[in-house]
């Protein structure tokens, strides 16, 4: 059997104010654009969670809260730069800083899992249950155009136009689209739209 990737919160496992994330952001050359970027994928995250925190939706003992969301959030790109410089995942690599930087493997996982949540179906399914820091994550970036917060819908029209160079990118954004859509009704059914 595979460990869980659910496990609780640990009290020691820092979770970084913006200040702090911004001086991570300083260390690793997070340029302006990127850093507003974050920012304002953050500002949907904490909404999306203060929404639940405030409805009572949120499964007891699930490690999810506004400063972790706003962490997360504000680090999800830390990467962005440097693979677009020098190749690789930047949500691997900035899983593995975030993970070195904070001790907290649940900003990590977030990092992580921010571009893709490749467990869909079982007890794990994102529209099952969308209330974990990485699927909240990934949905705000997913709603996040540059800087500017914009329907899933605007959101994916601008990934076709910038990524959709092939007809397997273009299938293969279509079948996200689809599939954020569905997360997107989840989320809206516990916290209201957006």
């Amino acid at each position: 059997m595979l460990p869980s990737l659910e496990f609780p919160a640990d009290p020691s496992w820092a979770v970084p104010d913006e200040m702090q994330c911004a001086l991570l952001w300083d260390k690793y050359e997070v340029p302006p654009h990127i850093r507003d970027h974050c920012r304002a994928v953050a500002g949907v995250a904490v909404e999306i969670v203060s929404r639940a925190e405030e409805r009572g939706v949120i499964p007891a003992g699930r490690a999810l809260s506004v400063p972790l969301a706003r962490a997360a959030a504000l680090l999800h790109d830390i990467a962005k730069n440097y693979t677009i410089r020098h190749g690789g995942s930047h949500a691997q690599l900035g899983a593995a800083w975030v993970r070195e930087e904070t001790g907290n493997p649940l900003l990590a996982q977030a990092v992580l899992f921010h571009v893709e949540w490749p467990w869909s179906g079982g007890e794990m399914d994102d529209v099952r249950d969308p209330m974990r820091l990485p699927i909240i994550v990934a949905y705000a970036d997913k709603r996040v155009r540059h800087t500017q917060v914009v329907s899933v819908k605007e959101r994916f029209d601008d990934l076709l136009v910038r990524y959709g160079i092939s007809a397997d990118k273009m299938e293969t954004i279509a079948v996200n689209y689809a599939h954020v859509q569905a997360v997107e009704q989840a989320i809206f059914d516990r916290v209201g739209s957006l």
